[in-house]
């Protein structure tokens, strides 16, 4: 997909300033903002099972409301910008440093611009039971957005962290280029799960990855729906003993769209499992590609991978396209792949007609 025919990286609006001062209830949003939340469900959904949630437009967060409930665990969630004010010692630890900028262009790029973002810290031995959720919303065409969230669950606690991307059809193209850096103590357990439903003007690019310690868990869960072009690779590297990680991710392409959403895993560490699980539906000559990573260390007895990708393909000017890399450098490690692409069978497409489907959309 020749991104460069689509977008232009140097006429971008890098820093884009809400007109609103930042409101910790929905009253004081201004109504021209409030209904983008409104219609995506936001004021509902956090009076029942949100511990915290931000909202960020264009480049700032414009809603942050935290409960009770998280400041007698003592946990932290706050915006970025705030954090590397009162909390510089742990953001210094942390930031950019899951996620080197050397990493690629599009890293570097985020690291030298990033604004906004979520900044969560959860202390040693805390449990969450309620999750905390950030959305992200890009309001006009011609904006980059380059939001920064870091999401820590310290020795033996746990976490779990929504993040969801949406943005409303305009004219022209905007590029989205976020950065999530996970990490997960030992004993610590790390949930992160995103759904991007980007409007088709924009080219979405994330970079996520979390470190697990000894005997972590970190789950990624990677819904891709929306976006013109969108490339997303959630990783985990296996830092400590016993860490375990499983990587899930669904993506449509429904359209003459381009969608990657791939997965890598390290494993650095004796007994290290990871378990990638992908999903893929490419319609109206949509192309998904999945494109992964397993590398095992020497040294990382025992460790144990399990890769599995199933490809639907709905017409004859859709693509699917399966990227597998393996690097396996320890005798003892066990590295499994498997992989399917294909269309519905004729004995399927019988057995849904007689369950009383019909191949044509609704209203053809």
């Amino acid at each position: 997909m020749p991104i460069k025919e689509e977008i232009d990286l140097e006429s971008l609006v890098l820093y884009a300033k809400p007109s609103v001062e930042r409101a910790k209830s929905w009253d004081d949003v201004p109504k021209e903002i409030r209904r983008y939340y409104e219609a995506l469900g936001m004021p509902e959904l956090e009076a029942k099972v949100l511990a915290g949630l931000l909202g960020q437009f264009d480049s700032e967060v414009v809603y942050l409301h935290v409960k009770k409930y998280l400041e007698e665990k003592g946990a932290i969630v706050t915006t970025m910008d705030e954090a590397v004010k009162k909390y510089p010692d742990i953001v210094k630890q942390y930031f950019a440093r899951v996620f080197p900028p050397g990493e690629h262009k599009f890293a570097a790029l985020h690291v030298a611009l990033w604004s906004g973002g979520t900044f969560v810290y959860v202390p040693p031995g805390v449990k969450l039971d309620m999750p905390i959720e950030s959305f992200f919303l890009i309001g006009s065409s011609g904006e980059g957005q380059f939001e920064h969230s870091l999401i820590i669950a310290d020795e033996g606690a746990s976490v779990e962290w929504l993040e969801g991307c949406a943005a409303p059809v305009y004219k022209g193209f905007s590029f989205h280029d976020g950065m999530v850096e996970g990490y997960a103590a030992r004993n610590a357990h790390l949930r992160i799960d995103t759904i991007q439903n980007w409007s088709r003007n924009i080219i979405n690019f994330n970079n996520k990855r979390a470190v697990a310690m000894e005997n972590a868990t970190v789950e990624w869960m990677e819904g891709s729906l929306g976006s013109k072009v969108s490339y997303t690779y959630p990783s985990t590297v296996l830092k400590g003993e016993g860490a375990r990680t499983s990587i899930i991710g669904v993506t449509i392409a429904n359209g003459p769209f381009w969608k990657e959403n791939g997965a890598k895993a390290y494993h650095d560490a004796p007994r290290t499992s990871s378990k990638i699980v992908n999903k893929s539906v490419s319609i109206n000559g949509g192309t998904v590609v999945y494109r992964g990573l397993v590398y095992v260390r020497e040294g990382a007895r025992y460790a144990k991978s399990f890769v599995s990708c199933d490809s639907l393909i709905l017409d004859d000017k859709s693509r699917a396209y399966t990227i597998p890399h393996d690097q396996v450098f320890e005798e003892t490690a066990t590295v499994t792949h498997e992989a399917y692409t294909g269309r519905i069978s004729e004995d399927k497409l019988f057995y849904l007609r007689s369950r009383g489907f019909d191949e044509a959309p609704p209203g053809a």
